[in-house]
């Protein structure tokens, strides 16, 4: 019998595999993405079956979806509500949530001071394999957190993490990381395609057998995106990202993927002495303006999830020496900075060809909807033509090709955010525009650009 090891080129972007080594990736078309997956014999273990959950399971019953109960999904809480928000309301028994982030943003540190919290109410299990376990209880006690509960082991055998945990059946479990843990019966080296794709699938089998919310901790690649095979986002529940830059305190919790609530949803946390503190009102964070007032700087009202959020959008136009003007968006899609600028022109008769334009989101955070569209072209004006806008006004709308303002969704709880925070003048859409006078607040509701630039 022949029992040399076969070999694969599997693609680190999207997951698929060729029988030889080539340049581009035939399916995504990335580059250099392919690398060698060694084949071991087919594992006689992988079935492997838990017992103590049935909670999810109908066994191999045919039902139609008449027959499906339709009770409420049973959840607990994390201890933060910010933590809750994004996961849709707390942990899901049997999920598997998948949590990444750069080097130092917070993840074994919020993660840490989850499991103390949950462990005074049930059992629960951290496997560190990058860290030892006096590094990881220095941790808890630098943050004054309660140890007297929570269950440690550093192992990164996959097989023997879920067999320990069949023995102490915890109700939630952290694994930092899928990237260092590996399973015995496959060559290849810990955090290979292959490596993080089985040990995957074999933590969600184990999830979802045994009723144990599995959180596993995620490396980031140097574009801020997952590491690892995108199987791997397609295997589990919730998808999480905690962002933040290493000179600012604040951090974000982004949930990109959620089978139990929404997506897109925000989270806002303060690293501190203590560790991460949740954020409940962060409006007023991220609205801490300067004393001095300036051209260029304008507040908007974005959408994030299933609530408003408040934040400031500052400008700078500024003559330009080069033969190629500069165009660089901080917190939003560049290119629709271009685009923006071209309808500015063309709509507006306010041509900054030969300026170099500078756009900001301020405190860190990253709009991705675009109501912020009107926002950004009245706070380039007013850096262009250096006129300060009021402080207590505040614009939202999506600005169409041809020039027109369209509506964007929840435009009454944007304006009641608003009110609710003291400003009193809103530029918006025709179409947001209240049947009813919203109190506190004056609306212009305008329809193109150009009756935007006449209200101001």
């Amino acid at each position: 019998m022949n029992t040399k090891n076969k070999s694969a080129f599997v693609c680190n972007e999207c997951g698929a595999d060729s029988k030889k080594w080539q340049g581009q990736c035939a399916e995504c078309g990335a580059w250099n993405s392919l690398s060698e997956v060694r084949l071991g014999p087919t594992p006689t273990n992988r079935a492997a079956k838990f017992e103590g959950y049935a909670g999810g399971a109908s066994g191999n019953k045919v039902q139609t979806l008449a027959e499906i109960s339709l009770h409420d999904v049973p959840r607990f809480t994390s201890g933060a509500g910010e933590f809750d928000r994004v996961l849709g309301g707390g942990f899901v028994p049997g999920s598997v949530v998948l949590i990444g982030g750069h080097p130092g943003a917070g993840k074994s540190t919020l993660l840490l001071q989850t499991l103390c919290f949950l462990a005074g109410n049930m059992p629960a299990l951290y496997v560190t394999g990058e860290e030892s376990l006096q590094q990881v209880a220095m941790r808890a006690q630098r943050l004054g957190l309660p140890t007297d509960k929570l269950q440690m082991l550093s192992e990164t055998s996959v097989e023997a993490i879920c067999a320990i945990a069949q023995k102490i059946a915890p109700k939630v479990m952290v694994v930092d990381s899928i990237q260092v843990v590996y399973m015995e019966d496959i060559s290849s080296a810990p955090g290979s395609v292959s490596q993080v794709r089985e040990s995957a699938a074999y933590l969600t089998r184990f999830a979802k057998q045994t009723g144990t919310v599995v959180i596993l901790v995620g490396h980031v690649t140097k574009d801020g995106s997952l590491a690892g095979p995108k199987v791997l986002e397609h295997m589990i529940d919730c998808s999480i990202l905690l962002e933040g830059d290493n000179d600012s305190r604040f951090r974000t919790l982004r949930g990109s993927k959620n089978r139990f609530g929404a997506v897109n949803e925000l989270g806002v946390f303060a690293m501190t002495e203590q560790g991460m503190r949740e954020v409940n009102n962060p409006s007023a964070i991220f609205l801490q303006r300067a004393e001095q007032e300036s051209s260029g700087s304008v507040v908007m009202v974005m959408w994030e999830g299933t609530r408003p959020l408040l934040i400031e959008i500052q400008a700078l136009v500024d003559d330009s020496h080069l033969g190629n003007p500069r165009r660089v968006a901080v917190g939003m899609d560049q290119v629709r900075l271009s685009m923006l600028l071209a309808v500015l022109h063309r709509h507006g008769g306010i041509m900054v060809g030969d300026q170099d334009v500078f756009v900001n989101v301020v405190g860190g955070v990253r709009v991705m909807e675009t109501s912020a569209d009107l926002a950004v072209l009245l706070a380039i004006v007013s850096s262009f033509r250096d006129r300060i806008l009021p402080q207590d006004l505040m614009v939202f709308g999506e600005v169409g090709l041809s020039g027109e303002i369209r509506p964007v969704p929840s435009g009454q709880e944007r304006l009641r955010e608003a009110a609710k925070h003291g400003f009193k003048k809103a530029i918006i859409p025709f179409a947001n525009a209240p049947r009813e006078k919203t109190v506190g607040i004056e609306v212009i509701a305008v329809k193109s650009l150009q009756e935007a630039l006449d209200a101001l």
